[in-house]
């Protein structure tokens, strides 16, 4: 990665100081390969592509799980989780993902939200088992292996 500079291992640095407020447990922006690959710009590119190709791979298959059986959000941000150790746009993704859901969950506990949410909950139980209800007064309950040929 291009920092501006031609020193080896130097890493760029976001200032990212809104909401967080400084956080002490985020590490510096950059690529975490190991010094001896960074040291070789040939080694390093191909290091590069191949944290690419692999993460791409893996938010494929997230994306693909998506519509089908399996946790297609949680494997598409490991994939982001791996891109992110080779590249800063996917680092200052994954902060930010990161941000908006530790403030979602903290929505989420509010008290207010959560007595909105159990009403809400609770209104849509009651039109689902009104109509359910209704559905089997008109109809009745019919099983599959019941139905006569026709």
């Amino acid at each position: 990665m291009n920092t501006g500079s031609d020193e080896p291992g130097e890493v760029a640095v976001a200032a990212d100081d809104i909401g967080t407020g400084g956080a002490k447990g985020e590490q510096a922006l950059g690529s975490r390969a190991p010094e001896f690959i960074k040291a070789r710009r040939l080694l390093h590119v191909s290091w590069q592509v191949g944290v690419f190709v692999i993460g791409l791979a893996v938010v494929g298959a997230g994306i693909v799980m998506l519509p089908l059986p399996g946790p297609g959000w949680v494997v598409i941000f490991g994939g982001m989780a791996i891109w992110a150790t080779e590249f800063v746009w996917a680092q200052l993704v994954l902060r930010w993902t990161k941000r908006k859901v530790t403030e979602a969950a903290q929505r989420a506990l509010d008290p207010k939200v959560r007595r909105r949410n159990i009403i809400l909950t609770s209104i849509g139980l009651v039109i689902v088992a009104a109509i359910g209800g209704f559905y089997l007064w008109k109809f009745g309950l019919t099983m599959p292996w019941d139905i006569k040929d026709q």
